[in-house]
């Protein structure tokens, strides 16, 4: 997630270089058709471009908005794993009966650090890497070794605290109520995890990128050609501004549609995870509590 007001202009520049280079390149050539060839330079009235331009802002606008709604959308399903995560702790924290059933609380520790392991676990499934790094710091080598052959590895997690709960329900550590309260906040973070997923999973159309690529070109091809008869080599610093606009605005839509790609636009679910893991580790007072994530450069992981 890109938090800092001033984003070095390097790297906006490297989003859109090519493009511009592009751009830059089509303009000398018909500043070099006017001079050399003007009779086969073709005049373009600047009514067209304008009527080009209008349509493409008007389709990037929408094209923005759906891209930033995804964005969001995983922002929001962030929000409500950071609150059952906690809820899931202080239910069992508050339901659990030591005096029944004295393992209690080794079986709270343990559910305390799978959730957080959970919440690494799927940030990093989510952006394509490996779900298991460093999961062996919340919870044993015996999970890790159940979990390692399943395809989807947190929902495998969740289903440690599926066993825990009923254990605990076995043993009369918690009554059947206390139980539905348990399983429900699993059903929420288990759609949480779906919905993620079918975000990531859900590829917005790359025809519709491309043809708005290809529109865009369209427009600063014709208004290059409106521009080379009427203000000479000012055309050139004139079009290239109207391009790295343009050009921007689409890169900013792509990146936003994919809100989990390991990149600087992420949802910053790293950073999420910790939060959530300062919060659970505060609850069960342990004496190791990491710092909250700090951002690297001008974005937040």
């Amino acid at each position: 997630m890109l938090i800092e007001k001033r984003i070095p202009f390097k790297y906006l520049f490297n989003k859109i270089k090519l493009d511009v280079l592009r751009v830059f390149l089509f303009s000398i050539l018909f500043q070099i058709l006017k001079h050399f060839f003007v009779d086969y330079l073709p005049a373009i009235p600047i009514t067209l471009p304008s009527i080009l331009g209008t349509s493409i802002s008007l389709i990037l606008a929408f094209k923005l908005n759906h891209s930033y709604d995804r964005w969001w959308e995983a922002r929001k399903i962030w929000g409500a794993i950071v609150n059952d995560s906690r809820t899931l702790i202080l239910q069992v924290k508050g339901f659990a009966n030591n005096n029944v059933f004295t393992p209690v609380d080794s079986i709270i520790k343990r559910m305390a650090f799978r959730q957080i392991g959970w919440c690494y676990s799927l940030g990093q499934s989510l952006r394509g890497l490996n779900p298991l790094a460093d999961l062996d710091t919340y919870i044993s080598a015996e999970e890790i070794a159940y979990i390692q052959p399943q395809t989807n590895k947190p929902l495998a997690l969740l289903m440690g605290h599926v066993n825990d709960i009923k254990l605990l329900q076995q043993n009369q550590a918690i009554n059947a109520y206390q139980q539905i309260q348990l399983d429900q906040t699993l059903v929420r973070l288990c759609e949480s995890m779906g919905r993620a997923e079918r975000i990531n999973g859900t590829v917005f159309p790359v025809t519709y990128r491309i043809l708005v690529h290809i529109f865009i070109y369209l427009f600063l091809i014709t208004l290059s050609l409106g521009l080379v008869e009427t203000i000479g080599l000012f055309e050139i610093p004139f079009l290239i501004s109207i391009a790295s606009t343009f050009f921007l605005l689409e890169e900013t839509a792509t990146y936003l549609q994919d809100p989990f790609v390991n990149k600087p636009t992420d949802t910053p679910v790293t950073a999420i995870a910790r939060n959530i893991e300062i919060n659970i580790k505060q609850l069960l007072q342990e004496p190791q509590v990491p710092a909250p994530l700090k951002p690297e450069e001008f974005y937040l992981m």
